[in-house]
């Protein structure tokens, strides 16, 4: 009797156990909890925008409270890794060209130029993404056609790159294929500068940052 009865003690604590652990709420984000409307929905996890959810930017979040509002001293570029040739346009935007089913491999450079006036961002977020796509059943929310290995990242600043001597950056590379059915489209490069850590259960204490657009666009060359 005395073996059943210890048997049994330490199955119930065994599930006892277990219930507290899986009904733990251990996010760094409330909205990966279930909502009160029980439509499964999921709001976006940095940078995952549009990935996990319907939401558009950063924003929805982050708030942009951050001292690295200046462009005049925000770098945000897209090189060739092969050339180290920037591919921003007069306009603003940056053209990524590619042969069908050509490979396409890119530097994405975030930073701030230094300064003695204000600190530098600790890590910058970053992801491509078509905002065509969000809402939609495609997995990936990249261009339709297109293909790319590393859509996002978040990364600690302090990456060396030749002609960024005087900057604090992050600098990473994104292979981008254009498939048989690809076309000519437009995506977003969206970005955060940040630093500190948010607060748990609120993204919007914490942790300051600055959010940033660019327009970028993809091209089928022949």
């Amino acid at each position: 009797m005395k073996t059943k009865a210890i048997i049994l003690t330490a199955i119930l604590l065994v599930i006892i156990t277990f219930s507290q652990f899986t009904e733990t709420e251990n996010f760094y984000h409330p909205e990966f909890r279930e909502n009160v409307n029980n439509n499964g929905a999921a709001y976006a996890y940095p940078p995952a925008v549009g990935i996990l959810s319907n939401s558009k930017n950063c924003l929805v979040c982050h708030i942009s409270n951050g001292q690295w509002k200046d462009d005049d001293n925000t770098i945000i570029d897209i090189l060739d890794k092969e050339t180290k040739k920037s591919l921003k346009q007069s306009d603003g935007t940056f053209l990524i060209e590619a042969k069908p089913n050509e490979q396409k491999t890119v530097l994405t450079i975030i930073g701030r130029k230094k300064s003695e006036s204000a600190s530098s961002p600790y890590r910058n977020a970053w992801i491509y993404i078509d905002p065509a796509t969000i809402g939609t059943n495609s997995l990936s929310k990249f261009a339709p056609g297109w293909d790319i290995n590393l859509p996002m990242a978040c990364r600690l600043v302090g990456d060396k790159l030749q002609g960024y001597d005087n900057a604090d950056i992050t600098s990473l590379s994104t292979t981008i294929q254009p498939l048989s059915n690809a076309k000519d489209a437009e995506i977003q490069l969206q970005v955060m500068l940040t630093k500190g850590e948010s607060v748990k259960g609120n993204a919007q204490e914490g942790m300051t940052g600055n959010y940033f657009e660019r327009n970028v666009k993809l091209k089928i060359s022949q």
